[in-house]
């Protein structure tokens, strides 16, 4: 079923929003490298959808069975992502990438990350 008040609702998040100021939201769970503290901002929630900026300062942490997709956009700073079993990849500013369900390997941030995200459960 569809809720109608949603499916009339239009969200539109301007530029400023990508470099503006984010919630603070403590140390990165799970964390086994550095001391990475995060923060974000989500515009959007719904349908299995969530929508949002999220910053990360340096430090690495592991993943196993990713319980969700992910679609990133990075707005600047630098990461190293190792597939299980898979080569490390670096990326930075401009670079789009998708994790997807069911991933596993490892993040670690370089220089503090800022990522447009999208998640689809």
């Amino acid at each position: 079923m569809t809720d109608p008040d949603l499916m009339r609702t239009m969200v539109v998040a301007y530029a400023d929003v990508l470099d503006g100021a984010l919630e603070p939201t403590g140390p990165r769970a799970g964390a086994d490298g550095g001391d990475p503290q995060t923060s974000g901002i989500s515009f959007f929630e719904g349908h299995g959808v969530s929508v949002g900026v999220w910053e990360c300062t340096p430090g690495g942490w592991s993943i196993t069975d990713r319980g969700d997709t992910e679609t990133m956009l990075l707005l600047g700073g630098r990461v190293r992502i190792t597939p299980l079993d898979g080569d490390p990849v670096e990326l930075g500013e401009g670079d789009v990438f998708v994790l997807p369900k069911g991933w596993s390997g490892r993040w670690d941030v370089l220089d503090t990350v800022r990522k447009l995200y999208v998640i689809a459960e």
